[in-house]
């Protein structure tokens, strides 16, 4: 569970985002979002076409942090009903999200066990 100090607003990015972006690009699109610079206390998330990977962006003190989720089979439930360019989550909802729930309708992924790749 992903639990960041400090932070007062998370917003989702809906458009999808091309993971190769690193946190300049990344830190960009933040701040076209907000219309802020992206150093404060908010966090940014972003996904991918294919909805199986996320980035988050976060500001701690002296440089941003960057972390990175890929999911093996499933995909994330990201918001598409909704018209504004982003969408905001509490902290616990961004869990929710991470762990695989729809936070719109509360279902989450089936569990899987890794299996070692020969």
């Amino acid at each position: 569970m992903l639990r960041p100090s400090g932070v007062d607003r998370i917003y989702l990015h809906r458009a999808p985002v091309d993971m190769r972006k690193q946190i300049d690009g990344l830190a960009m699109l933040a701040q076209q979002l907000t219309g802020e610079a992206p150093t404060g206390t908010t966090l940014f998330a972003f996904i991918n076409a294919r909805r199986d990977k996320v980035k988050l962006l976060l500001w701690e003190n002296n440089g941003f942090v960057v972390w990175y989720k890929r999911l093996e089979r499933e995909k994330f439930h990201w918001p598409r009903h909704v018209r504004e360019s982003a969408v905001t989550l509490s902290c616990e909802q961004l869990n929710w999200l991470l762990d695989g729930y729809d936070v719109w309708r509360m279902k989450p992924h089936a569990a899987l066990q890794f299996a070692v790749l020969s």
